[in-house]
């Protein structure tokens, strides 16, 4: 495999984010680790078992697979952000991607210091299947 995926479990989204991996020509070549909230959901203190998963995984991925990428897939209107958080940040825009980017950059920096070769791509997906890139 070339990559490790991190999104959401949301059902909603399965079906996006599996075109989406297929239009990166990254089919059959990515693990697929599920979180809710996908990068909060990796780093959160509400949930540690979640975090302890997510590294563990990337642990087997790099070994087993030989993984070169970590690609961290959060979404909009993520019901694991209400849940965590304890707001709903889908009602302004503006306020939930500055959400999902501390996270996404957050998990970045972790994953950074703790494996500097592996590259990082942080991507929020909306509900029409439409992915932006995180800088």
């Amino acid at each position: 495999t070339d990559a490790m995926l991190l999104s959401c479990m949301d059902y909603r989204l399965m079906d996006d984010i599996v075109r989406y991996m297929d239009k990166r020509q990254l089919t059959n070549k990515y693990d697929h680790v599920i979180l809710a909230g996908a990068a909060l959901g990796a780093q959160t203190d509400k949930y540690p078992a979640w975090g302890k998963t997510f590294w563990e995984h990337l642990d087997v991925a790099i070994q087993l697979h030989h993984i070169q990428r970590v690609i961290v897939m959060d979404y909009r209107d993520c019901g694991a952000y209400r849940v965590i958080l304890g707001k709903d940040l889908s009602k302004d825009p503006k306020v939930e991607t500055a959400a999902h980017a501390t996270q996404l950059k957050s998990l970045e920096k972790a994953i950074r210091a703790k494996y500097p070769k592996l590259g990082v791509d942080l991507l929020l997906m909306d509900l029409a299947g439409k992915v932006e890139l995180i800088a």
